[in-house]
C-alpha cells in the first residue's frame, strides 16, 4: 500500500511538474508572440511612413524593441532631413532657372540687335558678334542640360512611363530634325516597315522625356556626319522596343565606347564640334528611369549605331 502511495505521488509531482513546463512554456510563447507582434507594428509603421517615436514608450520589456524603436525613429528623421535638403534642392534648381532665363535671353536678344547694327560694319567686329552669339547659345544651352540633369539625379523631376505607340515619336523626330539635316545636305529617314507588328508597337515610356533622350541621340547623329545621313528605325522584341539611331559618320574606337556616356565626356575627335558632352548622359538616365537601356555598336570609320531600348511592360 505505501509503495501504491509512493508511485501516486510520484505520478502526482510529475504531472504537475508537466503542467508546470507547459504553462511556462506557453507564457513564454505568448510573451514572444506579443513581442514580435509590437516589432512587427513597428515594422509596418517604419514601411507606410506612420511611425513615431511617441507610440513607443518605456514600458517594453525586449531590450530590442527598445534599440528597434531608437532605430527606426533615427531613420524617420534621417528622412525628414532628406526630404527637406530636397526641398532645398529643388528651390535652388527652379530659382538657377528663372534668374539665368532673362539674362540669357536679353543677351541673345541685343547681340541679334547688334549684329543687324552690324551690317555694314567691319568684318572683325561683326565675326566678333558672331562668336559671342555662339556663346551666349552654347551657355544657354548648358544651363537647360544642367537643370534637367539635376531634376533627374535628384529625384526633383519623376518620369511617369506609361503605355505608348512608338511610331508617332519617331516621326515627330523626323519633324523636329530634318530641316538640320537638310542644311548639312544629309538625310534623316525614319525606316518604317510596312509590318503591322512595327506600326503598332507599344512601350512604357514618358514621351517628354524619351524625346529629349532620343532627340540627343539624332542630334549626335546628324552634327558628327558629314556625309550620307542618319535613319532612324524601329524593331519590336518581346520584352522591350528597340529604336536604332544609326549614321554614316567616322564612328566611335572601341577604346572609348565605354567612355562615351559618362558625364562631360568628349572624344578628342569631336573638339571641333559644339557641345559640352552631356547629352547621351543624360539619355542614359532617362532610360535608366524607365526600366530601359542603351547601347552602342560602332568602329572606327564606320559610322555609329545607337540602340534604344523602351520595356514593353
Amino acid at each position: 500500500m505505501a509503495d501504491d502511495r509512493l508511485a501516486m505521488s510520484i505520478l502526482m509531482t510529475g504531472i504537475l511538474c508537466l503542467l508546470g513546463a507547459v504553462l511556462l512554456v506557453t507564457v513564454d510563447y505568448y510573451k514572444r508572440r506579443r513581442s514580435l507582434e509590437r516589432l512587427n507594428r513597428m515594422l509596418d509603421a517604419a514601411m507606410d511612413g506612420t511611425f513615431r517615436e511617441s507610440i513607443f514608450d518605456e514600458s517594453l520589456y525586449s531590450a530590442l524593441e527598445n534599440r528597434m524603436a531608437e532605430y527606426l525613429s533615427a531613420s524617420e528623421i534621417s528622412a525628414r532631413r532628406t526630404a527637406q535638403e530636397k526641398d532645398r534642392i529643388k528651390t535652388m534648381i527652379a530659382d538657377i532657372s528663372h534668374q539665368t532665363k532673362t539674362p540669357l535671353a536679353n543677351i541673345l536678344l541685343y547681340t541679334e540687335l547688334l549684329q543687324e547694327q552690324m551690317q555694314s560694319g567691319s568684318d572683325e567686329n561683326r565675326e566678333n558678334l558672331e562668336l559671342l552669339a555662339d556663346q551666349a547659345r552654347k551657355l544657354q544651352f548648358l544651363i537647360e542640360s544642367l537643370v534637367k540633369l539635376s531634376r533627374l539625379e535628384t529625384g526633383v523631376f519623376a518620369l511617369q512611363p506609361k503605355k505608348n505607340a512608338v511610331m508617332p515619336l519617331l516621326f515627330e523626330m523626323e519633324k523636329a530634325f530634318g530641316s538640320r539635316a537638310r542644311e548639312k545636305e544629309l538625310y534623316l529617314q525614319i525606316h518604317s516597315e510596312e509590318v503591322e507588328e512595327v506600326r503598332e508597337a507599344t512601350a512604357c515610356f514618358d514621351p517628354k522625356w524619351t524625346k529629349e533622350a532620343l532627340g540627343n541621340l539624332i542630334d549626335n547623329a546628324i552634327k558628327y556626319t558629314d556625309q550620307g545621313g542618319v535613319t532612324v528605325s524601329l524593331k519590336p522584341y518581346k520584352l522591350f522596343v528597340c529604336i536604332e539611331v544609326a549614321d554614316t559618320g567616322s564612328g566611335i574606337p572601341e577604346e572609348e565606347q565605354a567612355k562615351i556616356f559618362g558625364r562631360f565626356y568628349r572624344s578628342p575627335q569631336a573638339a571641333d564640334q559644339e557641345g559640352v558632352g552631356i547629352g547621351l548622359y543624360l539619355a542614359r538616365e532617362i532610360l535608366k528611369q524607365e526600366s530601359g537601356y542603351i547601347k552602342v555598336r560602332s568602329g572606327e570609320g564606320m559610322g555609329a549605331v545607337f540602340s534604344l531600348y523602351l520595356p514593353v511592360d
